[in-house]
């Protein structure tokens, strides 16, 4: 199983500059790679300072002048918010860029917020429709002389201008849960990524069957990969291990008001949730994150990871984003590279 990291810019406060997060996001990225993980993933988000990525593509040209090895991965791009030329003209300019090290993994979104905001009237349902032609239409488009006539979509002949550096083209992988989406990905040769957020176990092992199942169902297609990200912190003690949980107990808390949609936001930031209004999740309570999510001194985070691996996932990315500090996400992922993944090398 190999390992990666999945990070943003996170903002959770006004007092916090914009320009000392990304530096420090580029250290975490700095570690990542020279720690010899496999891949390095952040995702598409607007108009939200608890997530600041407006165009992942951006931020990943930049690591590819900064890094050395490390693949640099979309988790993801928003389908919905890109046209298919414009998507597949600007990944194949990335990926040369790169020097082929791009993934492009792609979602249909998750927070409405979004969608009121960049798409209004836009559903679930829709967003799914247009990731599900979308994928197929790069596809083509790198291929080349490609016309699409599609439900979302029409545009005479055309061939992506460049085309990826990587042939056939920037491996794809597919955000999914429910089993049609799990089918979709593998009825069309991508890669997959799944999350089972803040759930417990039983969850994990359900998104793999999921996986499975699709497999069984396309056996002339070769098996694709699959990856899990999921959030974890390695300690150095017990109560630093009980603090963590403290810590992303309150990330998700205010994941779960972004997801709803219904609190007041001021300048990107939204209105500070109380102690009581955190109480009152049961579902992310401390103790639940703790035994639910990969949290632990170097012992216990191995053997939670071999669990996973034991499933057949094929990397396990670390979701950093966690209302930590700087100094405690970069100690973490230190444990992680130093006394975790040699486990499993």
């Amino acid at each position: 199983m190999k390992f990666s990291l999945f990070v943003h810019m996170e903002r959770v406060n006004p007092a916090e500059d914009e320009r000392q997060l990304y530096e420090e996001m580029l250290e975490l990225c700095r570690i990542a790679d020279e720690g010899g993980m496999h891949a390095i993933w952040t995702g598409e988000h607007h108009g939200m300072s608890f997530t600041i990525a407006p165009n992942p593509l951006l931020n990943l040209v930049d690591l590819a002048r900064r890094t050395k090895t490390v693949r640099l991965g979309t988790g993801t791009v928003i389908a919905p918010f890109w046209h298919p030329i414009r998507l597949a003209g600007e990944a194949a300019m990335a990926d040369i860029i790169m020097d082929g090290r791009l993934d492009l993994g792609i979602a249909r979104g998750a927070y409405s917020f979004e969608y009121e905001r960049l798409m209004p009237g836009l559903d679930a349902w829709n967003a799914g429709g247009r990731m599900r032609e979308l994928i197929p239409a790069l596809k083509g488009l790198w291929a080349g002389d490609y016309t699409h006539d599609g439900e979302y979509w029409q545009f005479p002949k055309t061939t992506s201008a460049p085309k990826p550096l990587q042939s056939p083209g920037v491996p794809i992988w597919v955000a999914a849960r429910d089993p049609n989406s799990h089918d979709f990905a593998v009825a069309n040769g991508c890669n997959v990524q799944v999350t089972p957020l803040h759930n417990p176990h039983d969850e994990v092992v359900s998104l793999m069957a999921r996986f499975n199942t699709a497999c069984e169902a396309h056996p002339e297609v070769p098996r694709p990969k699959i990856l899990i990200l999921q959030h974890g912190y390695v300690a150095a003690d017990a109560a630093d291990a009980d603090l963590a949980a403290e810590e992303l107990h309150a990330f998700y808390c205010y994941f779960g008001a972004w997801f709803l949609n219904k609190r007041p936001i001021t300048q990107g930031l939204i209105e500070p949730l109380t102690a009581e209004e955190m109480a009152a999740h049961p579902f992310y309570s401390p103790q639940a994150i703790r035994d639910n999510l990969l949290i632990g001194e170097v012992p216990e985070v191995i053997e939670k990871l071999r669990r996973i691996e034991a499933l057949g996932y094929d990397e396990f990315s670390l979701w950093i984003d966690s209302g930590m500090s700087f100094e405690r996400k970069k100690a973490s992922l230190e444990r992680l590279i130093n006394d975790v993944m040699p486990a499993f090398a």
